[in-house]
Order: C-alpha cells, then sequence, then structure tokens
C-alpha cells in the first residue's frame, strides 16, 4: 500500500474542521494530521507536520489564507495548496493562484467531488472550479500573449492536463527528448517557470 496522503485543515471554524475530518478521514487513502483555526498556527503545522496538502480558508482573522500563501512562496516542492472557501469574490482567484495554489474550490463542494480534488493537487495539477476559472480569466493582465506555434500548443495544453514528458510524447509519435526540448523553449517563450506556471498561462489563455 502506499502512504495516504497527508491533510492539514485551516479554517477559523472549529465546526467546519470537524465536519471536514469527519468525512476526510473516511477515505482510506487520506489521514488528517492536524488542524490549524488561524495562518499563523496553520504555518506552525506546515513546519511541525509536513502534510502533502492543505485545505486552506482564505478569509481568517489575523493572518489569513493569501497571507499564508504569500509567506510559504510560489515555488515550494510541497505541501501542495487547495483553497477551500465560502468567498465567491473573483479577484480573490488570481493572487491566490499565482502565490502558489494549486486549486481553489468553494466550501458546497460534493464531499467525492472534493475528495476528488485533494488527490488532482496531490498528483501535481492545477485544479479550479468553474467559478473560480470564471475569475482568473477576468482577472488576467498583461502584455499580450506570445503567438505560439500549432505544436508549441500542442505541448502546452497537454501540459495544461498534466501530462508528464513521456506522456506527451506518446501522445505526439516524438521522442522524450524532443519534447524536453520544446518544453523549455514553451517555457521561455511565455515567461513561466515551471510546468504549473505554463499550465496556468494555458488556462488564461483558453490553451487545453
Amino acid at each position: 500500500m502506499t502512504d495516504p496522503i497527508r491533510l492539514l485543515l485551516v479554517d477559523d471554524h472549529p465546526v467546519v474542521r470537524r465536519g471536514l475530518r469527519g468525512y476526510l478521514e473516511l477515505e482510506p487513502d487520506f489521514a488528517v494530521v492536524g488542524e490549524a483555526g488561524d495562518g499563523d498556527e496553520a504555518l506552525k503545522a506546515i513546519d511541525d507536520l509536513d502534510p502533502d496538502v492543505v485545505l486552506l480558508d482564505l478569509k481568517m482573522p489575523g493572518l489569513d489564507g493569501q497571507g499564508v500563501l504569500d509567506r510559504l512562496g510560489p515555488d515550494r516542492a510541497r505541501p501542495r495548496v487547495l483553497v477551500l472557501t465560502s468567498a465567491t469574490d473573483a479577484e480573490r482567484v488570481p493572487a491566490a493562484i499565482t502565490a502558489g495554489a494549486a486549486g481553489f474550490v468553494y466550501k458546497d463542494i460534493d464531499p467525492d467531488a472534493l475528495a476528488s480534488a485533494i488527490r488532482t493537487v496531490h498528483s501535481g495539477q492545477l485544479l479550479l472550479s468553474p467559478v473560480a476559472m470564471r475569475g482568473l480569466m477576468n482577472g488576467s493582465t498583461g502584455p499580450a500573449a506570445p503567438t505560439l506555434t500549432p505544436r508549441e500548443s500542442q505541448v502546452l495544453g497537454l501540459i495544461a492536463k498534466g501530462q508528464t514528458n513521456r506522456q506527451i510524447a506518446r501522445a505526439l509519435g516524438v521522442s522524450e527528448k524532443t519534447v524536453k526540448t520544446h518544453v523549455t523553449n514553451l517555457l521561455r517563450r511565455i515567461g513561466a517557470a515551471d510546468r504549473t506556471q505554463a499550465a496556468l498561462w494555458a488556462v488564461r489563455h483558453g490553451i487545453g
């Protein structure tokens, strides 16, 4: 058996944390390793408990969820952060994703869908609810996007779907070395530091 996905629940409402723990602990591949009621507690728990995925509320007293993301920084390998909030103001989405959130869903999400979202972000993919996706698209600003070649668009679309270089090579009928070259050139052209940023760029520009 593989090790369970280690979860940290961050929300200022104890009842919400208790409800989340109650159904997430029913999943055999999850282990809730801790809870936090504010941003400062969350940062300490992340250091102490080393969770794989943090379920993070944005609206909290003191240091809020955005503050936690900003302190963690966007380039960390772990934990993956799934923003789980009741906030519906779309302007929060771009800042949260840019700061390194791996996903953004709302608290009215179906429990099975939440479990699936946790597994998705744990696997390294970017996940946005439809409402969050619209917020991200509406919040997109900056210089005009570079024009990609058809092959670059294909590669970027597959990156946005979470495919590895090997999977992309198989899908396109080319060598893995060729895919690596495409990915390197593509990241440079769109100004992305890594595959997650490239996937975000693809979402913003309707690719994939």
